[in-house]
This record gives C-alpha cells, sequence and structure tokens, in this order.
C-alpha cells in the first residue's frame, strides 16, 4: 500500500550541521501551510488509493498544533482508503512537546513518535545546538509513554563534536534501559554552507577510523540487547521496523507533501521544490520530475543492500541482471568479512555497512557488466 510523507518546514532554530529545509516558525505562515498541505492532499480524493503509513518530517513537526494534525490527518483519511491499522509517525523536538500537545497528537491519530534525542550528554547537545539536554528528552519519553505512546523511536547520532565511543554507548545504555523499542543511529556529515563547515567543528570531531569503531560497537551492544539492524541507519526490536521507512527501502509508493518533499509514484521519482511560498500560493504543489524512469536494477541493488534482509539473487535476475556475475564480485568481499552470500542473498555485514556505497557500486557494475 501506499506510504504518505509530510514535510514540515519549520523550525524555532535550525541546528548547526542541519541541511534539510526548514525555515523560522511562525504561526501565520504555519496555517497558511497546513491549508495547503490539506488542499493538495485532496487532490487525489478521486482516486481513493489505499493507504497504511503516514509520516509527519521535517523541520519539527512538533510545532504544529494537535489541531493541525487533525485537519491533515482528516483530509488524508477523506481522500485516501486509510488502513484502521495504519502507522502514523511524528517526528519531535523534546523541547517542544507538553504532555498536553502529547495527547493531542495521540487523539488525532499518531501511533508512533520520533524523537530527534541525538545525545544524552549536555556537553554534546550543547555542541549541536539543540534546544533540549539530557533530562528533557528523557522527560519527553516519559510524557509520551504517559498519554499512551507506546511505539517510540530515538535518533542518535554518531561522531558529534567531542563525543567519544564511552560517551556514545552511554546514551545507548540509557535509551535500552527505558525499553525505547527503535533507535536510528546516524553519522554526522559535515554539509557545505552550514555554521558546521568550519575548521573548529571539524578538530573537534572524531577521525574516520574512530567512527567507524564508534559505529561498530553500537551495532555490537543494540544486538546484544535483543535489536536488530534491519537497516545501516536502523535498529528495531522484533516486529517494530518503521514501516513507513521500509517502503523507501523496498521500493514500494509513496506520496510526499509540501516543500522538499518526496515521491515515488506510478513509476515515476518527483519533489517539490524548496520554496515555501510557491508551495501555499500554488492550487497545486509545484513538482519536478527527478526520474521518469527509475532503473528498476539500479535501485533494487542499491536499496536492498542496506536492509538485513538483503539482496535476492533471484530478483535480480528478473531484473536483467547477471546473478553469477555479481557472486563472483561478492566472494573476495565475503572473505573479507564485507558481507555473506547465502540462500540465493548477499547481506552486507556490520563492516560492510560502513563501506556500502563502494560495494554496492561494484556489484551493480558486475550485474550489469559495466
Amino acid at each position: 500500500m501506499l506510504g504518505i510523507y509530510i514535510h514540515v518546514p519549520f523550525c524555532l532554530r535550525k541546528c548547526p550541521y542541519c541541511a534539510f529545509y526548514s525555515i523560522s516558525y511562525s504561526e501565520s505562515l504555519k496555517d497558511s501551510y497546513v491549508s495547503a498541505i490539506a488542499r493538495n492532499i485532496r487532490k487525489y480524493s478521486e482516486l481513493a488509493l489505499p493507504c497504511d503509513t503516514v509520516y509527519f518530517g521535517g523541520g519539527t513537526p512538533s510545532l504544529l498544533t494537535p489541531q493541525d494534525i487533525h485537519t491533515i490527518m482528516e483530509a488524508i483519511s477523506q481522500s485516501f482508503n486509510l488502513s484502521p491499522t495504519s502507522e502514523v509517525t511524528m517526528e519531535a523536538n523534546p523541547s517542544s512537546v507538553t504532555p498536553e500537545s502529547l495527547f493531542g497528537y495521540y487523539r488525532a491519530g499518531v501511533n508512533r513518535l520520533s524523537f530527534g534525542v541525538q545525545s544524552l550528554n549536555d556537553n554534546e547537545l550543547q555542541a549541536l545546538g539543540r534546544l533540549h539536554d539530557s533530562k528533557t528528552a528523557l522527560k519527553a519519553v516519559d510524557m509520551a509513554r504517559g498519554v499512551g505512546f507506546e511505539n517510540i523511536s530515538c535518533d542518535l547520532m554518531i561522531g558529534t563534536p567531542y563525543q567519544t565511543i564511552d560517551s556514545l554507548l552511554e546514551s545507548c545504555w540509557q535509551l535500552v534501559n527505558l525499553g525505547i523499542p527503535h533507535i536510528s543511529s546516524y553519522m554526522l556529515k559535515i554539509e557545505d554552507g552550514t555554521p558546521y563547515d568550519c575548521s573548529e567543528i571539524r578538530e573537534s570531531v572524531a577521525d574516520d577510523d574512530t567512527v567507524c569503531d564508534m559505529y561498530l560497537a553500537l551495532c555490537d551492544e543494540l544486538r546484544t540487547t535483543g535489536y536488530e539492524r534491519y537497516e545501516i541507519s536502523n535498529f528495531a526490536k522484533s516486529g517494530l521496523r518503521s514501516r513507513h521507512n521500509m517502503k523507501y527501502w523496498t521500493g514500494e509508493d509513496y506520496l510526499g507533501f509540501g516543500p522538499s518533499a518526496h515521491s515515488l509514484f506510478q513509476g515515476k521519482r518527483f519533489y517539490t521544490p524548496n520554496d515555501l511560498q510557491a508551495f501555499m500560493t500554488s492550487e497545486s504543489q509545484p513538482e519536478q520530475i527527478e526520474d521518469s524512469h527509475p532503473d528498476q536494477l539500479e535501485e533494487y541493488i542499491m536499496l536492498s543492500l542496506r536492509l538485513s534482509d538483503g539482496l535476492s539473487l533471484e530478483r535480480v535476475s528478473s531484473l536483467g541482471g547477471n546473478a553469477q556475475a555479481m557472486i563472483e564480485k561478492s566472494k573476495p568481499y565475503a572473505d573479507a568479512g564485507f558481507l555473506t552470500i547465502l540462500e540465493n542473498r548477499i547481506t552486507l555485514t556490520d563492516k560492510g555497512a560502513l563501506v556500502s556505497n563502494s560495494i554496492i557500486f561494484e556489484l551493480y557494475s558486475a550485474a550489469t557488466g559495466e
């Protein structure tokens, strides 16, 4: 079934490492934005498409009020055939939620929260420019559980200024001890043009080898405490993978609404430009084609190898790829511990995940003879 992504482009203060599209929050802009989201969603009402995931990302979706979320969810339920067992995720900043707002989101249909915790070390949070401290993050999780949320995800960042392996694992242990069922962990990337793009920050972060050690230590710790690394940067207890994000990695259709939102629908990849004013003033959101005929073999290899489920050689063959050539190319990587070849599948190990782009390129080249 279809997934729906809503990009909420507002932040109280933009984090210095962030390159995602967002602007400063104002209530008047927010109200116009919500109306435009609902208007664009309703343009699909005649299709009555089945849908089973909704994801509010950003930006800071928790700057929307519960009534705003209700308005958008009402437009979705009236325009799509929304499954009664749908997963509805909302990203939230720990500093921007209260028991009242969380209860309102829950009543509006949100049943999964993704908190941008990033770290539970106050020095690291301060260096990241976050608006919350560790106490606020832990309190946010407690408040969410108090109003009925059980499916909660928390983000952790790897390789941030002044972080060590010990401090990363300490943050991890606190989340594990809280019983958080899903943890996403992303390596810091210093993006061009952000405030982090400076010598002071580059000198304060760990070198590449240490960051790799941090990632491997985190993988080991989470695996021993009952989590599966089901995707390169995502870990979950059994049965609690992000259903929405799995659509991205398995090539299912999804529709994105809002400025900078991307879509894969009816065989085409397209996106809405990073322009809130154009989005709000247009009768239909502007859309630009990213790829009108995606290479199915390339996408399958690239996306499936991100998952612990791995790549099916039978599927590669059905898409016109040379599976035997892929096996031959994979053998040296398997011998070096970067991947496994088992029961007609190729999967990356934790070590292989660290160099996934290189391996994916090599295997795709083998499959296509390029």
